[in-house]
């Protein structure tokens, strides 16, 4: 019964999504529990790790480097191809690239840990790619954009520490040290990371209720088409590379999902609301069809 009701996550995001968007008054209000409920997801998370999951990872830098050199390189150059094909207006055009140049969210995360693929490396490689961002985002911004921006270090870092570190930390140790009392209850917790998700996507379509009204079909299609490209080259780089079938569902997952909340809070610091909507959008959008893959692959 729990498998099941874990494995209809896509149909409990849809419904979600349709209940912020008729009722946004009734998820709006929640915006303060979008923390704690990350972080409540990133113990859970960490409660089915354990150390020797991570010391293997950085014993394989290869695929670090491969994940980074994905994230910073597909996204940002995939976002202003595809600008340019649909003849985005030069804000739209800005907000999209801001979304392709940002480093993988915690979304991607419990997308990763829901799809059973390796999230050891997606949390090793959010945190880095959270790292680079202090750098690369703003010099990727002046590549394409051609726009200075300061991207805000401290509480990048800060949010980070507190919403994926601790709590896996705290997850890991607990797993450790309480394994015979966790055990018996393991089998929940995917089923508590799908219900707290679901409820993150709905606030976060509550609280972008009016801005989606102003989404043209046009954005809508180069932002699908943005989280596409990204989850598709990234599987297909990672087969060719050989790694195995886990590994190339976590380089999908980490190169095609951003952190769109970074992304549309330098759009409106340093464009406008405008340029903010293609990471409205597709904070939402990813969610989505992180939850359908997600899904496809546990079914696999």
């Amino acid at each position: 019964m729990i498998s099941r009701l874990t494995q209809l996550f896509p149909l409990w995001a849809l419904i979600a999504c349709l209940l912020a968007w008729l009722f946004p008054l009734w998820f709006s209000s929640f915006q303060s529990a979008i923390f704690p409920l990350l972080a409540l997801i990133m113990f859970s998370m960490g409660l089915s790790l354990q150390l020797n999951d991570f010391s293997r990872v950085f014993k394989t830098p290869r695929i670090i480097a491969l994940g980074l050199l994905l994230q910073y390189s597909i996204m940002p150059a995939a976002a202003f191809l595809i600008a340019k094909l649909f003849n985005l207006n030069p804000l739209l055009t800005s907000g999209l690239i801001l979304v392709g140049a940002s480093p993988g969210g915690t979304a991607s995360n419990v997308v990763c840990y829901l799809a059973r693929g390796n999230v050891a490396l997606s949390i090793s490689l959010t945190s880095l790619s959270t790292l680079l961002a202090v750098v690369l985002t703003p010099w990727l911004s002046w590549v394409y954009i051609d726009a200075s921006i300061h991207v805000p270090a401290l509480d990048m870092l800060k949010s980070i520490l507190l919403l994926v570190i601790i709590p896996v930390a705290a997850g890991v140790f607990s797993n450790h040290f309480l394994h015979k009392l966790i055990r018996p209850v393991s089998h929940l917790f995917p089923l508590i990371a799908v219900f707290s998700i679901v409820f993150i996507i709905a606030i976060i379509v509550a609280l972008n209720n009016q801005n989606l009204a102003q989404i043209s079909w046009l954005l809508l299609a180069a932002v699908i088409l943005h989280n596409l490209s990204g989850l598709s080259i990234g599987y297909m780089t990672a087969r060719l590379a050989g790694y195995s079938q886990k590994d190339c569902k976590t380089l999908a997952i980490e190169t095609g999902m951003q952190n769109s909340g970074l992304a549309v809070a330098l759009a409106l610091k340093y464009f406008s609301a405008s340029a903010a909507l293609p990471g409205a959008l597709f904070s939402i959008w990813h969610n989505l069809s992180g939850s359908l893959l997600a899904s496809y692959w546990r079914k696999k």
